[in-house]
């Protein structure tokens, strides 16, 4: 077992990183500070009672909202979550579950709120998250349009 540090090379600057591979997820879109992410429930994803793990949820919506992020950051800027809330509304037991995520600016400099729901393959909402990240004093963020409902 080789427990770090660790050096690997992303395939670009919106792509998934490793664990992201762990869990299969796929970035069906990121742009102008949205995502679209999709992962399958494999058996590997399972809690206990058979259902979905909350944490592979919660890991694909917090990935989706970063992903949404990065489609409005500078190239290698550095971010990352402060803290995130999560609902569980509905267990999942099989399929393809979605995240569509949004980001908008937060209420301090350098900080970005960001939402997302998770959705199983009938379309129906199974949680909801919300986040709040923040930038490295170095990241640029290029000009956007905010959905930016603190105003």
């Amino acid at each position: 077992m080789n427990l770090g540090p660790h050096s690997f090379k992303m395939e670009s600057w919106i792509s998934c990183a490793p664990f992201e591979k762990l869990l299969n997820m796929e970035i069906i879109k990121a742009e102008n500070g949205k995502a679209v992410l999709k992962m399958p429930f494999l058996v590997d994803y399972a809690q206990g009672a058979a259902l979905m793990h909350g944490g592979a949820l919660v890991s694909l919506a917090d990935t989706a909202v970063a992903m949404a992020i990065k489609s409005i950051l500078k190239p290698n800027s550095h971010f990352g979550t402060l803290k995130l809330e999560t609902e569980f509304l509905y267990p999942v037991k099989k399929g393809i579950v979605t995240a569509f995520a949004e980001v908008c600016k937060g209420k301090e400099e350098r900080t970005f709120i960001g939402q997302a729901k998770v959705m199983n393959e009938h379309e129906k909402i199974v949680m909801t998250f919300s986040s709040l990240f923040k930038l490295a004093k170095s990241a640029e963020i290029r000009s956007v349009m905010f959905n930016d409902s603190s105003n």
